[in-house]
C-alpha cells in the first residue's frame, strides 16, 4: 500500500523467524525516499508531544539525550523512560512501517555505577576488568531505555594538552585496541553482532573519533591534523581495526581534517578504507554537527553541499546538524547524490536496530526496575579503581600500618564526591561517591585530621601534629575531558604551594594525584616520600585509596600514557622514531636535543611500583630464534619477588624493528602478562609471538612482513628491561 499505516498483516519484516538480511530488504523495498532519508536524521533530546508529527512520519531515525555539544561539561536531567516510550509509540504505532527509533547516550566509563575514567581503566591493563565495566554499565543504561552509547574512544595522543585524553584507553595500539574489544564485549555482548535479537542487558558500542584525532594542533581541541597516512595506518587506525574485528556495531567520524580533508568528508578514509577495505559493514554517524561543521572548515558552500561531500564520504547518521534531513531527498531527485547510497547507509541502520531487538522490544520495559549502585555493580567499581591506582614513587612510608598514629588527609579532593567521578558521567550522582574522608574516618576514627587546604597555615599546624600527610591534589574533571585543553600540564594554581609548605617540616608526605591526563609531576616528585597517580577513580575513590593505601590490596596500575618532564618536553611517548642522529643515555644524564634539560620522559609509559620488588631473569625462547611468516614461537622471562610482601608485576613485551622499509618506533607494546606472586615466589612470563604481530605498512601503504632481526625486551615499563633478538624467515618454516 502507498499510504496510511501498514496493517501488522502486511508487514514480514517483523517476522523475526527471518533471516536480519531479508528482512532488511522487505523493509527496505516498501519505504519512500523521505523515509529513508528519516532513518539518516538524527535530534537530540526528542521530545514526545513536540516531535510527535515527525515521529508518527518517519522522519526522525534516531535521537541522543545530551546536554549540548560538549555533554561531558554539563548535567542534564537524564533519561526519561517515560519519554523514550511515549516516543517510540508514535514511531511504531502512529507511523506508516512501524520503525521504532534508536536511543542512545554517552555511557563512557559507567552510567550509574561510575568507574574510573578510560584512561585509569587503561592503568589496570587488565582486559577481563575492563569488559566488567562495560557490561555493568550497559545493564543499568538500558533501565533507562538507551540502546548505544558513543564508546569507547580509541584516538591514540601524545599530547596531554588535550582534554580528551581522560577519554582514550592510553598511548599505544596495542593497549588501546586490547581494551576497546574488551568494552565492545561487555557493551554488546555477543547478541548484537551475533544474532537478530540481543541480549536485553546489552548495548550497541561505537568506537570514535575516527581518525587522528588525537593529533589536534598544539592539543587544542577540534583543530586541524597534520599526518600522513602511513602514520595513520601504522598507529593511529590500529586500535579502530582491532574494535572492528572485535564487531563494534558503530564507528563515529572525528571533527578535526587530516591534512586538509575533514573527516566528514573522507571518502578515502570511511568509504575506502573503513568501509571497503576493512569490511566494516555497522553504521559511520557523525559527529555532534559535524557534518554542518563542513561549512566552517571551508570545504561546503553551505548545509546542502556538505550533506552531500558527507553522504558520498560514507557517513550513514546525521547527528544533530539537519542536513540530510533538509537536503539528502533533493539531492538524491535532482541526481547529484546516487539513491544507492541513502541506500547503503538505511540498509546499515535497519540492520542495527534489528540486531538490538528494537522491533520485538521498542519500549523500556519494566518502569519499576531500579539501576541504582548495588553491592556487586560497586564491587567491579572498586576493582576497577584499584587498577587504576599507579603508584610512581616510594620511599618506604606507604603501605600505612594499621598502628599508624594520627593521619593528616589535606587538599581540596579530601571530602570530595562528585569531583572524582571524572568527565562524562551523565548520569553518575555525587552522593553514590564515597569521598576519601569518609573512607580514612572508617578506619581511624579520631586519629584521621581533615583539612581542605584552604587555610594553608592551619594545615600545616596538622602537619606538625600528625604522624603522615596524605595530600589529595590534583584537577578538577572540569579541567579534562571535551573543549579542556591547557597550555601548561603542571597542577592547577596554588597547588604545588601548598605542597611546598607541607613538606617544609620535613614530616612523611604522600601525595595522591587526581587527574584526568598525564601531569608534570617534577616538583611533587622531589617534594613527596610517596606519589600515586588514581586519575578520576568514581564512585568507590574513597574505599580504592583507602585499601592501597593501608595495604590492604597492594598498587598494580601502570601508566598508560608517558609523563612528559614538563610542557615544552611534549610531544613525549612511544610513538617516536629514531633520528638521524640518536640520542644517547649515559649513566650521568642525557645528550641529546635539548640544552636546558633532559630528553628522556619524567615517568615513562607502563611504569608502576608495588610494595615489593622484582628481579628479571634473561628473556629466552623456549626453541628457535628463528619465526616463520606463518608460524609462533614462546619468549619467557622468569621474574621473581625479592621483596617481603606479595605483589603484581605487569611484564611487559616490547619489541623495535632496526630496519624497515619506513622508520619504525624506537620501542612499541605487542603484549603483556601479569604475575602474582609471593614474598621470594618466582613466575614465568609466557608471550606467543606470530609474525603478523610485527607487521607494518610499507611506504606504499600496504601491509608486509619483512624478514630479518626483532630485538624483542621483557620488563617492567618501556625503558628497562631483559632483550633478545628473534630472526623472521623470509620462507614458511614450522617451529618447534
Amino acid at each position: 500500500m502507498t499510504g496510511g499505516v501498514i496493517d501488522s498483516a502486511d508487514r514480514p519484516w517483523l517476522d523475526s523467524s527471518l533471516p536480519v538480511p531479508e528482512r532488511v530488504e522487505l523493509l527496505l523495498a516498501r519505504m519512500t525516499l523521505q523515509e529513508k532519508v528519516g532513518q539518516t536524521h538524527q535530534v537530540a533530546n526528542i521530545h514526545p508531544h513536540d516531535d510527535a508529527d515527525q515521529l508518527a512520519s518517519g522522519a526522525i531515525g534516531s535521537s541522543l539525550f545530551a546536554s549540548g555539544a560538549t555533554g561531558g561539561n554539563e548535567r542534564d536531567e537524564g533519561v526519561l523512560a517515560a519519554n523514550i516510550d511515549a516516543a517510540q509509540r508514535h514511531a511504531v504505532e502512529a507511523s506508516r512501517l512501524g520503525i521504532p527509533v534508536l536511543f542512545g547516550r554517552d555511557v563512557i566509563h559507567g552510567h550509574r555505577t561510575v568507574g574510573p575514567i578510560p584512561l585509569g581503566l587503561a592503568a589496570s591493563f587488565d582486559e577481563s576488568l575492563v569488559e566488567q565495566l562495560a557490561a555493568v554499565a550497559a545493564s543499568e543504561a538500558v533501565v533507562d531505555g538507551v540502546a548505544w552509547t558513543f564508546a569507547p574512544m580509541v584516538d591514540l595522543s601524545e599530547e596531554p594538552r588535550w582534554g580528551r585524553v581522560a577519554e582514550s584507553l592510553g598511548e599505544t595500539p596495542v593497549l588501546s585496541g586490547r581494551l576497546a574489544a574488551a568494552m565492545v564485549r561487555g557493551f554488546q555482548g555477543t547478541g548484537v553482532t551475533g544474532a537478530d535479537v540481543s541480549d536485553r542487558d546489552r548495548i550497541a558500542a561505537c568506537a570514535k573519533h575516527f581518525a587522528g584525532y588525537g593529533l589536534s594542533a598544539g592539543g587544542r581541541d577540534y583543530d586541524t591534523v597534520s599526518v600522513g597516512e602511513n602514520t595513520l595506518r601504522n598507529l593511529h587506525l590500529r586500535p579502530f581495526r582491532t574494535a572492528v574485528d572485535a564487531g563494534v556495531c558503530t564507528v563515529m567520524a572525528a571533527f578535526n581534517d587530516v591534512d586538509g580533508t575533514p573527516m566528514h568528508a573522507h571518502r578515502h578514509l570511511l568509504r575506502d578504507v573503513l568501509k571497503g577495505e576493512w569490511g566494516f559493514d555497522g553504521v559511520v554517524v557523525a559527529d555532534w554537527n559535524g557534518i554542518g561543521q563542513l561549512v566552517h572548515q571551508g570545504v561546503a558552500a553551505d548545509l546542502r553541499d556538505a550533506a552531500r561531500l558527507a553522504i558520498e564520504a560514507g557517513v550513514d547518521l546525521d547527528m544533530c546538524s539537519g542536513s540530510y534531513a533538509a537536503h539528502l531527498a533533493d539531492l538524491v531527485e535532482s541526481g547529484e547524490v546516487d539513491v544507492e547510497l541513502v541506500d547503503d547507509a538505511v540498509r546499515r541502520l535497519l540492520t542495527l536496530k534489528l540486531r538490538l531487538g528494537l522491533f520485538e522490544t521498542p519500549y523500556v520495559g519494566d518502569p519499576g526496575r531500579t539501576n541504582a549502585p548495588t553491592a556487586a555493580t560497586r564491587a567491579v567499581a572498586r576493582r576497577a579503581a584499584h587498577g587504576a591506582h599507579v603508584l610512581v614513587s616510594n620511599n618506604g612510608v606507604l603501605p600505612l600500618t594499621a598502628e599508624v598514629g594520627t593521619v593528616h588527609l589535606s587538599g581540596p579532593f579530601a571530602e570530595a564526591g562528585e569531583e572524582l567521578l571524572g568527565t562524562w558521567t551523565l548520569d553518575g550522582r555525587g552522593e553514590d561517591v564515597v569521598s576519601p574522608a569518609t573512607a580514612f574516618g572508617e578506619r581511624l576514627g579520631d586519629r584521621l585530621v581533615v583539612s581542605d587546604g584552604r587555610f594553608s597555615d592551619r594545615a600545616v599546624q596538622q602537619v606538625r601534629n600528625a604522624e603522615v600527610t596524605v595530600a589529595v591534589v590534583g584537577e578538577h574533571p572540569w579541567r579534562s575531558g571535551e573543549a579542556n585543553s591547557v597550555t601548561d600540564i603542571g597542577l592547577p594554581a596554588g597547588q604545588l604551594d601548598h605542597l611546598r609548605q607541607l613538606a617544609r617540616l620535613g614530616k612523611p608526605l604522600v601525595v595522591v594525584v587526581y587527574t584526568g591526563r598525564p601531569l608534570d609531576l617534577g616538583d611533587v616528585l622531589d617534594l613527596a616520600d610517596a606519589v600515586l597517580v588514581v586519575w578520576h577513580p568514581g564512585v568507590e575513590a574513597g574505599p580504592a585509596l583507602a585499601d592501597i593505601v593501608f595495604g590492604d590490596v597492594g598498587p598494580h596500575g601502570r601508566l598508560p600514557m608517558t609523563f612528559p618532564r614538563t610542557t615544552g618536553h611534549i610531544p613525549t611517548s612511544t610513538h617516536q622514531r629514531p633520528t638521524g642522529r640518536l640520542v644517547e643515555l649515559h649513566e650521568e644524564g642525557t645528550q641529546g636535543r635539548y640544552l636546558d634539560d633532559q630528553v628522556y620522559p619524567r615517568l615513562p609509559f607502563g611504569h608502576g611500583l608495588t610494595y615489593t620488588t622484582f628481579d628479571y631473569g634473561e628473556l629466552r625462547t623456549t626453541g628457535s630464534l628463528e619465526l616463520g611468516r606463518d608460524g609462533s614461537l614462546d619468549v619467557e622471562v622468569d621474574v621473581t619477588n625479592t621483596g617481603p610482601r606479595a605483589g603484581r608485576e605487569v611484564v611487559q613485551l616490547s619489541f623495535r624493528d632496526p630496519v624497515a622499509q619506513v622508520t619504525r618506533p624506537l620501542t612499541e607494546l605487542v603484549d603483556w602478562v601479569a604475575l602474582d606472586l609471593g614474598p621470594g615466589e618466582q613466575g614465568t612470563a609466557t608471550f606467543t609471538v606470530r609474525a603478523d604481530q610485527f607487521a607494518y605498512y610499507g611506504a606504499d601503504n600496504v601491509l608486509r612482513v619483512d624478514p630479518g632481526e626483532i630485538r624483542l625486551t621483557a620488563g617492567p615499563d618501556a625503558l628497562h628491561g631483559s632483550s633478545l633478538s628473534i630472526t623472521i624467515t623470509p620462507t614458511t618454516t614450522t617451529n618447534p
